[in-house]
C-alpha cells in the first residue's frame, strides 16, 4: 500500500489507500477521458493505481501520467476472442492483486465481471448501457446479461439520475451510486474567438469572422452526426455563410465526409479538442444515447452555449432553465436546425447562456468532486469488507444508494 488518504471521514480511523484496478474498453472518447481523471485525482491522492485496457490513445495518456498500465488485449465488443480476454483479464487481477476494480463500460464489463465474480469489491460503470447501442435479439441478449451480472457488482456507478433510471427500467437490480461526470475547469477554460481562430485556420480553412458551430465526439451513430448533416442545410438557408466542424474520427467518418456540404469541415482525431471548443460560436452534441456525455461539461467550461439532445443526462448537465429552448429530440433534425438557427442568429443569447454554462460547471461538474466521490465509495466499500465479512447485502431495485 502507498500511505493513508487524507480525506477520510471525519472522525473516522484513516483507511490505507486502496490498491485499485481499472480495466477500460474502449480506450478513446468519453471513457478514456473519464479513466485518465480519475487516475490522475487517485495518483494525487496517493491510491496504488494500475490500468488494464487495449493499446489505444488511454494507454499513451496514462502512461504520460507514469501511471502502471497493464496490456490487456480486448475487442471493442464481444466475440468469440471473450473467453481469451477473460482470461487474460484473471491473470492481470492475479498479478495485480486489487482491493477494489473498478470496470468501465459495457465491453470491460462484461470481461471483468466474468474475471472475477465477485471475488472482491467490484465497482461497474457503464457508461451507457450496452442495450442502447443495439436492437433485437442483441438488445435482449445485452439486457439479460446486465441483469444477471448485475450480482457481481458491489456498486454500479451511473453518471446520472437518468442513466440509473434507465438501468432499472431495464430489469437491472443493484446496488445503485450515482456520481455526475466531472471535468478539469483549469484544463477547459474561456478565451476569447479572436486570440484562438487564427491558430486554427490554416488547419481548416476557417473564416475568422464565420459564426462557427462546432461539434465534438467518434464519428460513430450513437453521436448522431448524421442527423447533423441533415439539419446543417436548414441552418445554412437561415445563417449564410455559417461554418460547421466535426472534430474527432471513427467509423462513421467515410459515409459522413461523402455527404457532408462544402462547408462542413472535418479534423480528424486531434491531440486537443480545448482550441475548438473556445473557437467556436455555438457547440452541439446530437447524441441518439448517452450516460452524461462530456462534451457538453467541456464547451460550457470552455465559456461556450450548448443545444444538444434530450438524453439521458443532458437535462442533468445543463444549467437549470436550459432544457426548454436547446435540448431537442434525438433523431430530429428539423428541431435541431431550428435550435441551432435560434441561438446562432442571437448573440446576446449566446453570452448569456455561456456565462450560465461555466458557472454551472464550476459549481455542479468539477472534475476534483467526482473523483472524490468515487474515492469516497472505495472507503466505504472496503470498510463494510473489512467490519461485516462474509455476510450479504440486500439487492435495492427500487431505490438507489446515493452519495
Amino acid at each position: 500500500m502507498t500511505g493513508r488518504l487524507s480525506g477520510s471521514p471525519r472522525g473516522a480511523t484513516p483507511l490505507e489507500a486502496p490498491r485499485v484496478l481499472h480495466v477500460a474498453q474502449p480506450v478513446d472518447g468519453g471513457v478514456a477521458g473519464v479513466v485518465t481523471e480519475l487516475v490522475r485525482a487517485q495518483r494525487a491522492a496517493g491510491f496504488d493505481v494500475t490500468v488494464a485496457c487495449p493499446d489505444g490513445g488511454l494507454r499513451l495518456a496514462l502512461r504520460e501520467l507514469g501511471a502502471d498500465v497493464r496490456h490487456w488485449p480486448a475487442a471493442r465488443a464481444p466475440g468469440p476472442s471473450l473467453a481469451g480476454e477473460v482470461l487474460r483479464l484473471a491473470r492481470v487481477v492475479e498479478q495485480v492483486r486489487p482491493d477494489v476494480l473498478h470496470a468501465h463500460s459495457a465491453k470491460a464489463g462484461l470481461a471483468a465481471r466474468m474475471a472475477v465474480r465477485g471475488r472482491i469489491p467490484t465497482v461497474f460503470q457503464p457508461h451507457a448501457w450496452s442495450f442502447e447501442a443495439v436492437g433485437g435479439v442483441a438488445a435482449a441478449a445485452a439486457t439479460a446479461w446486465e441483469r444477471w451480472a448485475a450480482r457481481w457488482a458491489t456498486r454500479v456507478v451511473c453518471v446520472s439520475e437518468a442513466e440509473r433510471a434507465r438501468g432499472q427500467r431495464a430489469g437491472v437490480c443493484a446496488h445503485w451510486r450515482v456520481i455526475p461526470n466531472g471535468i478539469d475547469p483549469v484544463r477547459f477554460h474561456p478565451a476569447p474567438v479572436a486570440a484562438v481562430r487564427p491558430a486554427l485556420a490554416p488547419l481548416a480553412d476557417l473564416d475568422p469572422a464565420a459564426l462557427l458551430v462546432v461539434c465534438v465526439g467518434r464519428l460513430c451513430r450513437q453521436k448522431g452526426q448524421d442527423v447533423l448533416l441533415e439539419a446543417w442545410p436548414s441552418v445554412l438557408r437561415r445563417v449564410p455563410g455559417a461554418r460547421l466542424v466535426l472534430v474527432g474520427d471513427g467509423p462513421q467518418e467515410r459515409p459522413l465526409r461523402f455527404r457532408a456540404p462544402e462547408s462542413v469541415l472535418f479534423t480528424g482525431a486531434v491531440a486537443d479538442v480545448v482550441p475548438w471548443y473556445q473557437a467556436a460560436d455555438l457547440v452541439v452534441l446530437p447524441s441518439r444515447w448517452e450516460g452524461m456525455a462530456l462534451a457538453p461539461l467541456e464547451a460550457m467550461a470552455c465559456g461556450r452555449p450548448m443545444v444538444v439532445t434530450d438524453v439521458a443526462g443532458a437535462r442533468e448537465s445543463l444549467p437549470p432553465g436550459h432544457g426548454t429552448q436547446f435540448l431537442v429530440p434525438p433523431g430530429r433534425p428539423g428541431p435541431l436546425a431550428d435550435a441551432l438557427t435560434r441561438t446562432l442568429l442571437d448573440p446576446l443569447l449566446r453570452e448569456s447562456l455561456a456565462a450560465q454554462g461555466r458557472r454551472h460547471v464550476l459549481a455542479a461538474h468539477d472534475v476534483r468532486s467526482s473523483a472524490e466521490a468515487v474515492a469516497d465509495l472505495y472507503r466505504e466499500l472496503l470498510a463494510v469488507r473489512r467490519t461485516v465479512t462474509r455476510r450479504a447485502e440486500p439487492t435495492e431495485c427500487r431505490e438507489s444508494i446515493r452519495s
